[in-house]
């Protein structure tokens, strides 16, 4: 099994539990507090760990409490965090998220993840390695570190989340593409809902494909992913699953597709392990706290 290379956010999240969400004005008693580690940087990184790959985080933190706490968790999770760098002026990443009626809503004040740089990467590329990265660092620090990776020879992965403004070419660094059908609407600026058919999905699927990536996935939630490749497109069913929070899964999804690439899997094979993973991780509460292990995923394909 080869490397895989997480660049990306780290986060302190501060999640809220709730029978609603308030509404403008309303002020809500009752609500339950936890203070989780998080960040899409930190879950892609600890799940892929958790699965049994040797896994690496490169990031920026704050020179505080919240920070020291994140590198201890990924630390306790067998990632090597000697890339992730502490900035004395800016304050670890925070995300406030809502868990309310099986649902979430999230607000992310990204504190040094904001001035992360490629500078800061000391980390070289080998061509035996996936690298992943997301959208919540700068674009030009993602930009710059696929592009490296690619040169080099890794697989590369771009989860397009959250969806920002980004160079067209930073598209022809990707090998494979991770979305949800929200991210893909901006991305394609095709008209999607969470009813449209797999078949339109596909179709805004093949369209970013045009643009660079090797392969594209969708990630639809309960209706599992669509994989559209050169050869057409894949279908992936969900996994049944007891939803406690949704917080994280698509991270758990990336971070298992990754895994599982450096394993030597297909793309469409991975990313049935990454529904399959996902299922496992909605069950429990949190984002990187809930990601499972490889014994975890092997049961739930086995019950498949």
């Amino acid at each position: 099994m080869s490397r895989v290379v997480v660049c990306g956010s780290l986060n302190m999240d501060v999640v809220v539990e709730s029978a609603r969400r308030p509404q403008a004005g309303e002020t809500l008693l009752g609500a339950r507090v936890s203070f989780l580690p998080g960040g899409k940087g930190l879950n892609q990184a600890v799940a892929a760990a958790r699965l049994g790959a040797s896994t690496a985080m490169l990031g920026a933190i704050g020179h505080d409490a919240f920070g020291n706490t994140l590198r201890g968790f990924l630390a306790d999770n067998d990632v090597d965090s000697s890339g992730v760098r502490a900035l004395r002026p800016h304050a670890t990443g925070l995300a406030l998220i809502q868990v309310a009626e099986g649902d979430n809503a999230i607000t992310v004040a990204s504190g040094a993840n904001h001035h992360f740089t490629s500078a800061m990467v000391r980390t070289r590329p080998r061509s035996d390695e996936v690298w992943v990265a997301q959208f919540e660092t700068p674009t030009e620090t993602t930009h710059a570190l696929l592009m490296q990776a690619r040169q080099a020879g890794a697989r590369t992965v771009l989860n397009l989340a959250p969806f920002v403004p980004h160079p067209a070419r930073m598209l022809k660094c990707v090998d494979i593409a991770v979305l949800n059908e929200i991210e893909l609407a901006q991305a394609t600026g095709s008209r999607l809902r969470g009813s449209s058919s797999r078949r339109v999905v596909g179709e805004a699927c093949e369209r970013l494909r045009t643009r660079g990536p090797r392969a594209v996935i969708a990630t639809l939630g309960e209706r599992g992913a669509v994989v559209v490749t050169r050869d057409g497109q894949t279908n992936i069913p969900a996994f049944p699953a007891k939803v406690v929070d949704t917080t994280g899964a698509g991270d758990c999804f990336v971070g298992a597709l990754a895994a599982k690439l450096a394993a030597g899997a297909t793309p469409v094979e991975a990313a049935r392990y990454g529904c399959a993973a996902s299922a496992c991780a909605v069950e429990k509460l949190g984002a990187a706290p809930s990601m499972p292990s490889a014994k975890d995923v092997a049961a739930r394909l086995a019950r498949a």
